[in-house]
């Protein structure tokens, strides 16, 4: 992919907008950082590599006022036909460029492989290489051994909607019934060492919610049953009863909704799997409803729908 060319389409797509928001670099070699573009001048600082890892779809429903032009790799894309779907945005008010995917980095994984070392300089190859330079020295270290788990078994690297495209197709080589590997072989644990996995990690939470504030589809945060006091659900108090009855509430809300993009799991300073979770619900709402969240734009969410009878529920014969 051509980062001129992107540069190129920003620059046609931002005289019809008020805003684009793409990429540029952060605060380290390591990190880049979302970046609002509301002039010429700004769209040389704007980057495209695989340290382009956020969710830009994010901020869309705060900016429904205003017509935005929207950076979005495969998985992002989900979030978008998600919006629509549930009626936070409007198309019409979207230009949304999509880039085909290869894959981005793990920030955890880059940083435990140089075990923890600064970082000098980073650079990519088209073979997939890092080349890492941190204390005078350098590194070079596969993406696919320092991708999120969320690539490993990536259905949609090219964008499901777009207006446009910058650069060719790619078509995925992993298998379908691999989505859902790791979480099917949870599922032979008995109930209690499924439990006991769950204590274990949730234990670990220190309630920043950082994954609700990163997840696109919290979009009630103003009234988040985890800090409202009217209907006080759950207290602040730090014991494993009130972490468990968030991360519950958290993944329940987000059922048939949950686009997969894994923005929960990259934020989370403690290192817990929160998307395993949104994943499991994930593969129950495929094996009831055969619904994938963010896939076809022509669908409703199951939780948006009533119907008397469901195919695969049999609830009356219980």
């Amino acid at each position: 992919m051509s980062i001129e060319a992107l540069k190129e389409t920003i620059g046609k797509v931002l005289k019809d907008v008020d805003v684009v928001i793409a990429y540029k670099e952060g605060f380290d070699a390591l990190h880049s950082t979302p970046h609002f573009i509301t002039s010429p001048e700004q769209i040389d600082k704007m980057i495209w590599n695989p340290l382009c890892v956020h969710n830009l779809t994010t901020y869309l429903p705060s900016m429904k006022n205003k017509k935005v032009g929207v950076v979005v790799k495969g998985c992002d894309s989900r979030t978008i036909i998600q919006f629509i779907q549930e009626g936070l945005i409007e198309r019409g008010k979207v230009v949304v460029i999509g880039i085909p995917c290869k894959g981005v980095i793990s920030v955890a994984k880059v940083l435990k492989a140089i075990d923890h070392k600064p970082i000098e300089n980073i650079s990519f190859s088209d073979n997939g290489d890092i080349t890492i330079t941190s204390e005078g020295e350098k590194k070079v270290l596969s993406l696919n051994d320092v991708s999120p788990d969320k690539c490993t078994t990536c259905q949609y690297p090219t964008p499901l909607i777009y207006d446009h495209l910058i650069g060719e197709e790619i078509k995925t080589e992993k298998p379908a019934e691999s989505v859902y590997g790791d979480i099917r072989e949870f599922e032979k644990l008995s109930l209690e060492e499924r439990l006991k996995y769950w204590q274990g990690e949730f234990d670990r939470c220190i309630r920043c919610y950082a994954c609700r504030n990163a997840c696109p589809m919290c979009v009630c945060q103003d009234s988040c049953i985890a800090e409202t006091r009217d209907p006080h659900w759950i207290s602040q108090r730090l014991n494993l009863t009130e972490k468990f009855m968030f991360h519950m509430i958290h993944a329940l809300h987000l059922a048939g909704r949950c686009v997969e993009c894994g923005e929960c799991e990259r934020v989370c300073p403690m290192g817990i799997p929160v998307n395993k979770l949104k994943r499991k619900i994930n593969l129950d709402m495929k094996e009831l409803f055969d619904y994938e969240p963010g896939v076809k734009l022509d669908e409703k969410p199951p939780m948006f729908v009533f119907n008397v009878e469901e195919a695969k529920i049999k609830e009356h014969k219980i």
